[in-house]
């Protein structure tokens, strides 16, 4: 007998594709030789890597480590070490349907969340020209398995006027959302709550895109944390638990700083950070809000923090346990959508170098014994809503 968890249409709404070597030398003109994001051999670090110009951004393979044979953060050295289903699309459709995945959200590595190296760029044009062929490459890939693949905007956020004319253009391609730093002020710009970017949220909830912050998308400094006597593989899962734990601050600032008060309609999107923390986080806020007299200071907020919250940010889960069904019990179901980070070291992916399950028999046994209309919330119905997929485009 089929289970339930079966007969749902899961949207997995966090995962990644692994960058093609040409995506960028293709699509760029020649004139801005090395300047474009390529991919060379780094002779230091005995790998392929990114470079702009004589920068290096990132290992070609260090988002590629599902399956992967050692432990992160060691990963494949070349390009044609990575397994197909995290480079092609056909491939990963297949890897989809073997999990019970009927559709995927998308997000960058590389240069899109080291966007410290594109403001490095000497020539604006080109930096725009970059978010642009990236977000293109997208939409092209996604066409390779129809209703498969959602596809998420990225911005060239350190220019406003720039950016929504991108909103504007990719909500046409059918990106499905928009990727968002958490902190802006980590490259120079305006703090997440100064209402300079109050044109960008009006854009995004007029056009119906979700705004998603995905960890790592602000200060990367935690990547070269941590004392080399602890150990590379210690420092890493430090650093990993520190990354997920920053979006309680992206919440407490979207709620406190008045952006969901002042945009209703926007849905926020904390990627990659789990739930299980979130009944904590909107207790204490609720707390603060309350002891710090914030309704004094604005009588026009007509909501606590966990209203707020309730009703339009979400968060995502892909390897608990206990916090999952914490967080059901505490907020309900409607806020909660499950990802697998594939194909990132944290993600769902079975292998010799991970402790991870695959998808589909961690739901079963982890939740299988959870309401069905829960399941379906959490697995698809919540997600369908906030990136508006409707029956007619599930492939």
């Amino acid at each position: 007998m089929a289970s339930v968890i079966s007969a749902i249409e899961i949207i997995d709404t966090d995962t990644h594709v692994v960058e093609p070597p040409d995506l960028w030398t293709s699509r760029l003109p020649a004139k801005w030789g090395d300047q474009v994001p390529h991919v060379r051999w780094d002779e230091a670090n005995a790998e392929e890597a990114w470079f702009v110009g004589g920068e290096r951004m990132a290992a070609v393979g260090s988002p590629a480590m599902a399956g992967w044979s050692e432990y992160p953060p060691h990963h494949p050295r070349r390009w044609a070490d990575i397994d197909p289903i995290m480079w092609d699309a056909a491939a990963r459709a297949r890897h989809m349907d073997a999990y019970g995945i009927k559709a995927q959200i998308l997000y960058p590595n590389v240069a899109l969340f080291d966007a410290k190296k594109l403001l490095d760029m000497d020539n604006e044009q080109l930096q725009i020209d970059t978010i642009r062929a990236y977000n293109d490459f997208q939409v092209e890939w996604s066409g390779a398995a129809p209703g498969r693949f959602l596809a998420m905007a990225s911005l060239p956020f350190w220019n406003i006027d720039e950016t929504l004319a991108e909103m504007e253009r990719c909500a046409e391609l059918g990106h499905r959302g928009v990727i968002f730093t958490q902190d802006p002020a980590a490259f120079g710009l305006p703090g997440l709550t100064d209402r300079h970017w109050d044109r960008m949220w009006a854009a995004a909830q007029e056009m119906g895109l979700p705004v998603n912050f995905h960890i790592a998308s602000g200060d990367l400094s935690l990547m070269q944390s941590g004392n080399p006597e602890n150990g590379e593989r210690a420092n890493y899962a430090s650093m990993g638990v520190s990354f997920f734990m920053g979006n309680a601050r992206t919440i407490a600032l979207l709620v406190c700083g008045g952006i969901c008060h002042r945009f209703p309609d926007l849905s926020f999107v904390s990627v990659e950070s789990g739930v299980g923390w979130i009944p904590y986080a909107l207790d204490a806020l609720d707390w603060q809000w309350k002891n710090c007299g914030v309704a004094l200071e604005h009588p026009e907020y007509d909501l606590l923090p966990s209203e707020y919250f309730r009703r339009q940010i979400y968060g995502c889960f892909w390897f608990e346990d206990h916090g999952v069904r914490h967080a059901i019990d505490r907020l309900g179901a409607d806020n909660i959508l499950y990802e697998t980070d594939f194909p990132h070291p944290t993600s769902m992916s079975p292998g010799p170098a991970t402790t991870a399950v695959a998808p589909n028999e961690y739901l079963e046994t982890t939740f299988g014994d959870l309401p069905e209309e829960t399941l379906r919330k959490i697995l698809h119905d919540n997600a369908a809503r906030v990136y508006g997929i409707r029956a007619d485009t599930r492939g």
